[in-house]
This record gives C-alpha cells, structure tokens and sequence, in this order.
C-alpha cells in the first residue's frame, strides 16, 4: 500500500494525475476501469486540451477532440457489425492515425484488439489470426497479399491507402456520430504480440492496466508535458504502445512515421521541437551514420530525451549517440511481458556502461540461481526475474513464465554491481557452452561493436564436434574495413579469455532483423 501511494505521489509529481483536482481524477479512474487506458486518456486529454495537437502523421494533424470524436464514430461502426463483446480484432499497420484510432475505437466497442507485427510473413499472419479467434482484421493497404490467406467470413477494412472494392475505417466514420457509446461495465482489453525471435509470436493480452502503469514508465525517464515526441519504434511493440499511453496522460503530441528513415526523424525532431523521441538501438545507428555533415543541418537542441528499448543496446553506441546529441539516452530493459523492469539514466550509463540501470517504482528485480535460491551478492550472475505492478496474464495458448516469490522469469541472465546497478549477461538460450566453459555472446558483440570498423555484429553458438558448441562471430562492417577474420579474432584473443573467441568470422552485408530491431538469430547461417 505505501508503495502505491509513493507511485500515486511520483505521479502527481511527473503531472499524469493532479491530485488536487480529484472529482476529475475519479472520472479519469472509472474510464480507465471501464475502457482501458488508452481510449480513457483520449477522453481525458480530449476535455482537457481539445484544440492541442494529439497526432501528427503523413496526413496532417489531428487535435484531440478530433481523435476522441473520430474514436467515438469508429466505434459506433464496429458496434454495428454486431460481434458479442471482447471478441478480437485484429490490425496490421504501421505507425499513423488509423492505429491509433484501431486502439480507442474497439475500446470504446469493447471489443479487444491484437495488435499485428508488420514483419509477419502470409503464413505466420494467418496463424496468429486463427490462434488469436480474430473476427475482423483492419490493414493498411500494402498488407493487402497478407489478408488473402484469411478465410473470406472475416470482414476486413483499410486503416491506410485504397483498393478497388475495399472499404476504410474513414468511410465508417464519415458515416456513423461521433456521440459517445455507453461505458462497458469492464475493458475489451487488448493483446500485444513477442517478438518472436525463435519462432511464431505469442500473444500476451492485458485485460485490465492499472492506472500505476505510467508511474513505471514514467518515473526514470523525463516525458513531455504537452510537448512532442517523435516516434520511430513500432506503436504495435510494447516499447512505442507504452510511451505513447504516458504521453496522452500528458496531452503529448505524438509524431509518426510510417516508416523508420533517419534524416526524417532528425527532421522531425527540429520541426516540432521534439523533447523526446522513442527508437530502438538499431535506429540509433543509422541516425548516427547519417554524418556530421546531415546532422548539423537539423536543431536537435530540444531533444532532452531518447527513449530507447526493445533489443540490447551496445556501450559503445551508447557513448556515440551522447557524444553527439548529449546525455539524453533512457535505456530501458523489459519485455512484452513484464514492461518495464528497469532503466538506464544517462549519468548511469557513462559512470557504468553496458547497465541497464535500477527498476522504477513499484518494481522490484531480482536474481535466482539453477536451484532457484535468491542471489544477494553483488557480481554473482543468475536468472533475472521482475515483480512488477502491470501483472502478466499469460499467454493466449494458456502457458506462463515460471514464477518465484512473485517475481516472473525474464528469460535473460543477469548481475548487480555494488551500487545495484543491473547488467544483463544474455539470454539463458543464449549462452554457449564451449568446451566446458560457458560464454554469453552479448560480451564478445560489445567489444566487437567498440572496434571503428564494425558497424553490427552478432554471435551465436554452433555445433562444434570437438567442443559441442563453437561461437561464430556475424560482422557487418564499414566500407573501408580489411574484412580479416583473423585480426578479429586476434583483437578478441587481446581482450578476452581464450574460450570466448570466434572460431568463424562471417561478413555480412546486413543482420536479419524484425520489424522491431532485434536480430533474429535462427536466420543466420550455421552451417
């Protein structure tokens, strides 16, 4: 109890509640009981500040009575397609309005959404939607050859562009009022996707939030107070989704881009003088590969923060992108499952690099041993596991995480430095066993990443007949690099034990990737 107080308090603090306006916080509270937060925000940003800018996109600007009326006229469509209450809708867009409009319409339908990965492949896509019961799927056009293997009883409707024949969600809103429905007596709730880096993605829905989630987000990273933030990482990852619920409780404008190119979001950034913006570490790097000479044509001054997420961010670009833009990077460690376990303040991550920094409020992290004993002392690697106030409910095929005195398994392994600081080792199916001894790859790939002539890199296990496993190292490099498998493994030789060097050095001219900036692993050649 006195840790939700404090998490209230830190609320009160950040500006994502007024404590001293409580008949509105108690309307604010029942709508997010009854809807969900997201469509719950709208409404609240919408009577709050109606003519502030809420969304800015390919298409203009949407002020936030615009997004809560537009909201309000989808839903009343979805409602007309007479589906029983909760059944799933299914979308499949990239970053814009007709997303964000998917999210608060089908709450405010009570209906509940699950939100597609545009890197699904036609098979995968169709599967999920099987899995998932989807009744009625919503696309932008260009996923049009995805849909055609859905069986032709689910109706379907354009979030983005035309096709002959096809109707859009902007048809069903010029058509229907832009009224308010009645309030559910419970949200529809809505189901965000993993990664999927070892296989088909698992649904994890989350049928309520509680209002404490902004806290965890909210309380190490600094947002805008109606402010803008530019949005290069996915709205249907849980690092954009989540970011972008905070922002509306702050009657943020959120700039979108349909897709990730790095002058446009510098650009961006200096237009809307952009306080914050939310990316993945691989973003990071093609921003900075622009050049000093791109760079300096845009006044990034008002960037003050960079939240960043969804794969392992490198020291070394770390380092890079602070030199350049200043101390602005909140590296944030989570998952799907458990949101936000802890993050990375730019003090932190010059004094410590590689951590990823201390949980937030009214989340603890903890670490477990094979045998599942809690390990206290500072330097021991275990099993990370995170006990956290926006609880996981499992996944849509009925399996869960292991958990341990409250606390739920991340899949990573992990230590804390003396100060408390939380660095992760890798992930537990990650780790090589080589000859007996064990090697997390994340090691070798950062002191990899340091080397000038290393853009990305990656390494993995393979099957070795003398060793059982073996590590091969995957370098996509610069263009004037010697490309010599031997000087990289002499530099590793310099640097680290001997059983952490490569035997193979694979170059590459890019590493497989999803649609969220992690490196798919099972992609890489092993053979």
């Amino acid at each position: 109890m006195i840790e939700h107080l404090h998490a209230v308090l830190r609320m009160h603090q950040i500006g994502i509640v007024n404590l001293l306006r409580p008949r509105r916080l108690l309307r604010a509270a029942v709508n997010n009981a009854r809807l969900g937060p997201q469509a719950a925000l709208i409404m609240k940003a919408a009577a709050e500040f109606p003519d502030a800018p809420a969304v800015t996109d390919e298409r203009g600007t949407l002020t936030y009575r615009e997004l809560d009326e537009q909201s309000n006229a989808l839903a009343h469509a979805l409602k007309q397609l007479g589906l029983p209450d909760r059944s799933v809708i299914g979308v499949l867009a990239r970053d814009h309005r007709g997303l964000l409009l998917a999210i608060s319409g089908t709450a405010r339908a009570t209906l509940r959404l699950a939100l597609m990965n545009t890197g699904l492949a036609k098979q995968q896509f169709a599967e999920v939607v099987a899995r998932e019961k989807v009744r009625v799927v919503l696309y932008d056009s260009e996923f049009a050859d995805l849909t055609e293997g859905l069986p032709d009883d689910i109706p379907r409707f354009l979030t983005w562009g035309s096709i002959d024949g096809a109707r859009s969600i902007d048809e069903l809103i010029a058509a229907h009022p832009v009224t308010p429905l009645p309030l559910p007596d419970r949200p529809g709730g809505f189901i965000i996707l993993t990664s999927g880096t070892t296989g088909l993605p698992k649904g994890a829905p989350r049928t309520k939030v509680s209002p404490l989630a902004s806290a965890l987000i909210a309380d190490r990273i600094p947002f805008p107070r109606q402010g803008a933030a530019v949005f290069a990482s996915p709205l249907f990852h849980s690092t954009g989704f989540g970011a972008w619920t905070v922002g509306l409780s702050l009657g943020n404008h959120a700039v979108l881009l349909r897709r990730f190119d790095a002058e446009a979001i510098i650009a961006a950034i200096a237009e809307h003088r952009a306080e914050m913006l939310v990316a993945v570490p691989t973003m990071l790097t093609r921003i900075l590969a622009l050049g000093p000479e791109t760079i300096s044509k845009y006044d990034t001054s008002s960037l003050k923060s960079v939240f960043v997420a969804g794969s392992a961010l490198a020291p070394e670009l770390t380092t890079r992108f602070q030199d350049v833009f200043g101390d602005v990077i909140y590296n944030v460690y989570g998952s799907t499952e458990v949101a936000v376990a802890s993050v990375a303040q730019p003090a932190e991550a010059r004094r410590a690099p590689g951590t990823v920094g201390k949980p937030p409020v009214t989340v603890h992290v903890a670490l477990y041993d094979a045998n599942d004993n809690r390990i206290t002392k500072p330097g021991v690697h275990g099993r990370v596991f995170v006990r956290t106030g926006i609880p996981f409910e499992g996944y849509t095929d009925g399996q869960h995480k292991q958990v341990i005195d409250g606390h739920m398994a991340t899949g990573d392994q992990g230590h804390f430095d003396a100060e408390g600081l939380l660095f992760i080792d890798g992930r537990d199916d990650d780790m090589v066993i080589s000859g007996g001894e064990n090697v997390y790859p994340v090691e070798v790939e950062n002191l990899l990443a340091e080397r000038e002539d290393v853009v990305e890199v990656a390494v993995i296990g393979v099957d070795d007949p003398e060793f059982g496993k073996r590590l091969r190292a995957f370098i996509v490099s610069t263009e004037d690099s010697a490309q010599d498998p031997q000087e990289i493994k002499d530099h590793v030789k310099k640097n680290l034990a001997r059983y952490k060097v490569p035997r193979d050095v694979v170059f590459l001219d890019a590493l497989p990737r999803n649609a969220t900036g992690k490196v798919i692993r099972r992609d890489l050649p092993t053979d």
